[in-house]
């Protein structure tokens, strides 16, 4: 029976070490990131910092985002060891409000994380808020005004605003309740008949391109048109 000398399996164990202690990872700084976009702007950006603390290079596979709204860009294709780096996550804004919350799937020839998340949370400011945003009629209600009410936000400084009907069968008015504060009446010209429209409200900020915002009308339903008497017919020869 032959037995190893144990010099053989020390060696063995050195070599599982100098391989572990030689293996590539990517250390990230955070993986999670918020962020508060100001008024008017139309993209936020977080930035994902990462630095390659193994002794050998890491190559990313593949990066993509949770969806259309965001871009998610990698500077290098390949780490080396002690390398620094970011993944930078670009959301575009556009007419969103509240928090949004996206991510960014990255894959990399890292043993330790193959695959990471990285999540992009943007509280977006809050500019008009409208209440409601729907409001009807049913057929043969009578035909009076109801009322929307539009509130600026704290860091949304409206001063006026517009609003158009998409049918001009329902009339609209704007009236000021206080600072940054509107009641818009809307009013149907009839309830007999259905019909419906989409209001659109511009405030005058900001000043070079306004946001848009909508609520929606209507009025549910038809009134069934009343029958038509018809006359009895004299019957010839008839008293």
């Amino acid at each position: 029976m032959n037995i190893r000398a144990p010099g053989f399996f020390i060696a063995i164990i050195l070599s599982i070490f100098a391989l572990a202690s030689a293996r590539a990872e990517l250390k990230w700084e955070q993986t999670a990131l918020e962020l508060r976009p100001a008024v008017g702007d139309k993209e936020a950006v977080g930035h994902f910092k990462y630095e390659n603390i193994g002794k050998t290079p890491v190559r990313f596979k593949s990066v993509h985002s949770s969806c259309g709204c965001t871009a998610a860009q990698t500077q290098k294709d390949e780490v080396a060891p002690g390398e620094k780096g970011e993944i930078t996550a670009t959301f575009k804004i556009g007419d969103r409000t509240g928090t949004q919350v996206k991510t960014v799937t990255v894959q990399a020839e890292d043993p330790a994380n193959v695959t990471t998340v990285l999540t992009l949370k943007a509280v977006l400011p809050e500019m008009l808020s409208i209440n409601p945003t729907f409001v009807y009629w049913t057929a043969g209600e009578e035909a009076k005004p109801k009322t929307i009410r539009v509130k600026a936000g704290k860091d949304f400084p409206a001063k006026n605003l517009s609003v158009t009907s998409s049918n001009p069968e329902f009339l609209t008015k704007v009236e000021s309740a206080s600072e940054g504060e509107w009641k818009i009446n809307v009013q149907p010209k009839e309830t007999t008949r259905a019909m419906a429209g989409a209001l659109t409200i511009k405030p005058d900020f900001p000043k070079e391109s306004p946001k848009l915002f909508y609520a929606n009308v209507s009025v549910t339903g038809a009134v069934a048109p009343a029958p038509v008497r018809v006359a009895p017919t004299a019957t010839p020869g008839g008293h």
